[in-house]
């Protein structure tokens, strides 16, 4: 695992192709999972499939046989995707991270408006992005803002909307 300094994403520029990829050790956890049970369950299962369907005969019109294919071909671009991810992942285990006044990756941050109005999020790679939860990328205008900021700072936030200011109010780390 890797703990991760200030000047380690500063400077990363929002290209999403640039850059380390960096996850948690959770979200790698869960591609390798998915990795793991499209490669020795799902892509398995189908090549039975398959071959039972082309057992029985006429390919060209066997409806079995020709989904068959394309669902191996989806797997195949699948298992390639995630292994492309896997490899390229710098794995940041934020549990270990010893400033924890500041946000890095994978801190938890608390903050306010001008209005009082509170919001949390946590930073965390490209690959773990969940809106609903409240996680958010490293590189996304938000998460490059917090980052490096401590407690009562304020991030400026470029939005499409107009510039938003937040004041940090807690910065939490699992």
């Amino acid at each position: 695992m890797t703990e991760l300094e200030p000047d380690d994403v500063d400077d990363d520029p929002p290209d999403r192709a640039a850059g380390p990829n960096y996850v948690t050790p959770a979200g790698k956890a869960r591609f390798e999972a998915e990795h793991t049970a499209l490669l020795r369950g799902e892509r398995p299962r189908v090549t039975r499939e398959v071959a039972d369907a082309a057992a029985q005969g006429d390919r060209s019109e066997n409806a079995e046989y020709i989904y068959g294919k394309r669902r191996l071909r989806e797997i195949d671009r699948r298992l390639h995707f995630l292994e492309k991810r896997l490899q390229s992942m710098v794995v940041v285990d934020p549990a270990v991270q010893r400033r924890r006044d500041t946000v890095y990756f994978g801190a938890t941050v608390t903050v306010q408006d001008h209005a009082g109005a509170t919001k949390r999020w946590t930073i965390v790679g490209q690959d773990e992005i969940d809106l609903a939860s409240g996680h958010i990328s490293i590189r996304s205008p938000v998460g490059s803002a917090l980052i490096g900021k401590q407690i009562d700072d304020e991030a400026r936030i470029v939005t499409p909307g107009g510039v938003r200011t937040y004041c940090i109010v807690e910065i939490a780390y699992p």
